[in-house]
Order: structure tokens, then C-alpha cells, then sequence
């Protein structure tokens, strides 16, 4: 009896694996997903970039992977609360109204700039973490964000690096768009 492709079992569990991969979105938070306002811990403040919300839904509409990287050194610094940062990313969400799953996982980095750190931006280590529990391809993984360390952690973790609305310039590889939501129509 002849064995095509898919009658071969290694085969087979490879072309599952890479159906299984999907696109990831790494977000930064402030000046990504909402107007940047610093050491904002005020939820009354959150207030949606335009056009983040249709673009969001749409990307998991589409299948896109979401996860939420965000720095918040004002919690580190004795300036606010977690419970605040907690409150203002509750506000996010309820904002964004994603459809399950929304976020598959989100990382708050509390540490203030000067203290040793394993998950502050330019860490790559939530990036790598959720590669690695997630069996994504790092090739259709995307950290987007608005300041160098986004950037930096991208790079990093070997995944695409996107600035948007960035006021500086990019280092290395990457691109560059003035919002989310520009960058996102390059994917649909």
C-alpha cells in the first residue's frame, strides 16, 4: 500500500503544529492602546487611541493571538497602587469590549527603572514565556509599541518589532506607523 503525506504520522503531527500557530500581537499599553498620560492610575482618565477598539476586534476576529505588555513604574516608585493599575486596565477592557478570548494573557511589569527586573520593558522574558506555553512562531510575532523599550524587547525575543506614533528613531529592524490600527491593515 502506497503512504502519501498524510498517512505519515511525523508528518502529519508537523502539519498540525503549524496550523495550531497563530499571530501574535505583543501590545504595550500607554500610547499603544490608550492616550498616554504618565503614571496614569486614574481610570476615569483611560480614554481609547481612535480607531484601537474596530482594529482590536477585528484582529481576533481574525485569529490574532493578544497579549498585553505594559511598564508600570509608578507602582515601583511607592506612587500608586497595582489595585490602581489593575482599575485603569478593567477600564481598558471594558472600553475595547473585545470578544472572548480578548487578551490571552496580560503582563504588568511594576518595577521602577532602577531596580533589577524580569519582566520590565526591554525584558523579552513574557515574550519568550508566552512563545514557548503558546507554540507560537516567533516570525508571526509582533511587539507594538510607542517607546524604545518596545522596540528593545522585540528585538530581544528575535520577533517583529513595530513602532507606532513613535517619537524616535527605530534602531535596527522594524517598522514604523503612526497608530495601531494603520499597522494592523498591513496584516488584514
Amino acid at each position: 500500500m502506497a503512504r502519501g503525506p498524510y498517512n505519515d504520522s511525523a508528518f502529519f503531527e508537523l502539519f498540525l503544529y503549524f496550523l495550531s500557530m497563530s499571530i501574535a500581537l505583543f501590545l504595550d499599553r500607554d500610547g499603544t492602546l490608550i492616550r498616554h498620560i504618565p503614571y496614569l492610575s486614574d481610570p476615569a482618565q483611560v480614554e481609547l487611541l481612535p480607531g484601537v477598539k474596530a482594529a482590536l476586534q477585528h484582529a481576533l476576529k481574525k485569529g490574532f493571538l493578544l497579549f498585553l505588555l505594559t511598564n508600570q513604574s509608578g507602582v515601583g516608585r511607592g506612587w500608586f497602587t497595582m489595585e490602581a493599575v489593575e482599575h485603569c486596565n478593567a477600564r481598558m477592557l471594558e472600553l475595547l469590549e473585545l470578544p472572548s478570548p480578548g487578551f490571552t494573557a496580560l503582563c504588568i511589569a511594576p518595577e521602577a527603572p532602577d531596580v533589577p527586573s524580569l519582566y520590565r520593558k526591554p525584558s523579552p522574558r513574557f515574550i519568550l514565556e508566552m512563545i514557548a506555553a503558546h507554540k507560537l512562531n516567533p516570525a508571526e510575532c509582533y511587539m507594538v509599541g510607542d517607546a524604545p523599550s518596545d522596540v528593545e524587547a522585540a528585538h530581544a525575543a528575535h520577533i517583529n518589532a513595530v513602532a507606532v506614533g513613535a517619537q524616535f528613531e527605530l534602531a535596527g529592524e522594524g517598522q514604523s506607523f503612526p497608530d495601531l490600527p494603520a499597522f494592523l491593515a498591513t496584516l488584514f
